[in-house]
């Protein structure tokens, strides 16, 4: 029945008051935004996140940032490369030369000097073993002491001693030549010169200091994220995740990933067991499959900032709310549970599946 003037009549206070027309429509708009708001915290679901920021990262350590390092005590005599230029594997980065300049020639010297003592010690110990087949022959007809067999014996063993030695010391020689010829460095594989220590140019260097540095050209690309430890027993492989790359624009909403825009998918390839210097867990992720390519390596390199979100249970958001307000952790089901009651949860999960290892 609408209501009527007439009506105020039974109701002498409600008449004296006569509130007036937008009193009584302000009254209808805070009663229906208090039933609306109740009816979205109890039945519009929310996707909880555990968020983190990282960094693109190669998979492959052959894919990530080399240093090219001198094999051999000197100095740089020829750069064959500049900055930003590209290499293949086996093309020359720098040409050493030793302090000595004639230590090439003096250690062929040498190898020539060893191998005459040791075709001389050969000779030495073949005339020998002669002379104790001789020996041994007069002794059995009784014609020489057994001490003279025994001398003759020694001697072999002498020459046996030397020419070992002599073999020795040829073997150090060729480890020197071998490592004079590792004076011209070469790239270990294909990418980009990304910078030249131009100092060395200038200044001695010694084994392991470095020339310059190589980035690989097309790298298998993951994001490392950093997530909490209060997190982390919650994140699984599989778990799906959420990137916005640093220089890509994107509006994110972490409970309500299907209106998000300018994001990319990911997928939890693994977590590391135990935590790194500043408390933090590391998270590699990896591209989706079936989802949209990640941009390009000319829009996001290697090294690129990231912010991601890892995906875990879908909840009601009266529920996320009071979780936040008490800073709880987020939510644990275990595989084959439904819905609790009481807790205010939905029954699903997130695209990972209701299971803590998202579908896996």
């Amino acid at each position: 029945m609408p209501f009527r003037p007439e009506h105020i009549a039974h109701f002498p206070t409600l008449a004296a008051q006569q509130p007036p027309r937008l009193t009584r429509v302000l009254a209808w708009m805070i009663g229906v935004t208090i039933l609306i708001v109740g009816v979205i915290l109890f039945t519009v679901p929310w996707v909880q996140t555990s968020p983190g920021s990282g960094q693109v990262v190669a998979l492959n350590p052959e894919d990530r940032v080399q240093s090219i390092t001198a094999l051999v005590p000197g100095r740089v005599e020829k750069w064959f490369v500049h900055d930003g230029d590209s290499v293949e594997k086996g093309d020359p980065i720098a040409q050493l030369v030793d302090n000595d300049p004639a230590l090439l020639s003096r250690l062929a010297a040498e190898r020539a000097q060893v191998e005459a003592e040791i075709a001389a010690a050969q000779q030495a110990m073949a005339v020998a073993q002669i002379d104790v087949g001789r020996s041994q022959q007069l002794l059995s007809e009784g014609l020489i002491a057994r001490r003279d067999y025994e001398a003759a014996q020694i001697k072999v063993a002498d020459h046996r001693a030397k020419l070992a030695e002599a073999r020795a010391k040829l073997n150090r020689v060729d480890v020197a030549l071998n490592r004079q010829s590792a004076q011209l460095v070469r790239s270990p594989r294909e990418g980009r010169i990304q910078s030249i220590n131009a100092a060395a140019g200038a200044t001695l260097v010694s084994p392991g200091d470095v020339l310059a540095t190589l980035a690989p050209e097309k790298p298998v690309r993951v994001v490392e994220l950093m997530i909490d430890g209060r997190d982390i027993a919650l994140v699984h492989p599989g778990r799906p995740v959420r990137l916005a790359f640093e220089g890509w624009p994107a509006i994110q909403f972490s409970g309500w990933p299907s209106i998000a825009e300018g994001m990319f998918d990911g997928r939890v390839r693994s977590v590391d067991p135990s935590a790194q210097a500043n408390g933090l867990f590391r998270v590699l992720v990896e591209p989706a499959p079936g989802k949209r390519d990640w941009p390009p390596v000319d829009y996001v390199r290697l090294g690129a900032k990231v912010r991601g979100w890892i995906q875990m249970e879908t909840v009601t958001v009266g529920y996320e709310l009071w979780r936040q307000l008490n800073d709880f952790p987020l939510e644990f089901r275990r595989p084959g549970l439904g819905n609790e009651a009481g807790t205010g949860r939905t029954g699903g999960s997130s695209e990972s599946g209701s299971s803590p290892e998202g579908g896996k």
